[in-house]
């Protein structure tokens, strides 16, 4: 029986739930005006209130953590991150990061504008995670027979989570949005380059970037 995963699109980034025995297993969560989409996508999908079995977080930047405040006080879910990236979580903290392509940065630019010309700023509630996640670990005794890949670069506590089947949710250190490439926003690019060929020695089927389309794993190594 093959795996049953719902990409939830959140405006540019995306959350992907996973069925698994007993309820639901979500991976991110994007931004928080995002929320009434998100809640929406899991009470159709009757994992609220009880079947939310844990939000894992990729990473800590806000476009991915923007809800976990939210599930935790209203429907007590755990959340789970990397050691490396509570204080984000904790503290609302924003990475310096270096951007590595001139679309990027006109990308980064119209972002910074629009949000100027917001009536409403986007806030950001700080929430302290339930679960500490670590390389090579085992999500079995949360249903999902999947194991974590920490890949920082991006984030010092970047994660992908490997499944049995060889799908991997891989966070932002690839975008798929015309073609597979690696991250252009980086914090640490030897850290990143070194994730990378982490993950060509692993047997990966399919990707599921943080933004943009799913994509075959050979596809990227064959560029």
């Amino acid at each position: 029986m093959g795996e049953k995963i719902k990409i939830i699109e959140l405006d540019f980034v995306n959350a992907f739930l996973i069925e698994v025995e007993g309820g639901n297993v979500l991976i991110d969560t994007g931004y928080p005006m995002h929320w009434e989409k998100l809640l929406g996508e899991l009470m159709s999908a009757n994992c609220l209130p009880d079947k939310l079995k844990l939000v894992i977080l990729t990473h800590g930047d806000m476009d991915h953590t923007g809800n976990c405040a939210n599930l935790q006080k209203k429907y007590n879910v755990k959340i789970a991150i990397h050691q490396e990236d509570v204080f984000m979580a904790e503290k609302g903290v924003s990475l310096n990061r270096k951007v590595r392509t001139l679309s990027a940065k006109i990308f980064v630019l119209i972002r910074k504008l629009r949000r100027s010309f917001q009536s409403k700023k986007i806030i950001f509630e700080t929430f302290k995670p339930d679960v500490f996640l670590s390389d090579g670990q085992s999500l079995i005794e949360y249903g999902l027979d999947a194991k974590v890949i920490h890949i920082p670069g991006h984030t010092k506590g970047s994660i992908g989570i490997l499944t049995k089947e060889g799908s991997l949710f891989a966070g932002d250190i690839f975008f798929n949005r015309k073609k597979p490439v690696v991250s252009y926003y980086v914090h640490d690019e030897l850290e990143l380059n070194a994730s990378v060929e982490k993950l060509k020695k692993i047997d990966i089927r399919m990707v599921y970037p943080g933004h943009g389309k799913p994509f075959p794993f050979q596809d990227f190594k064959d560029i």
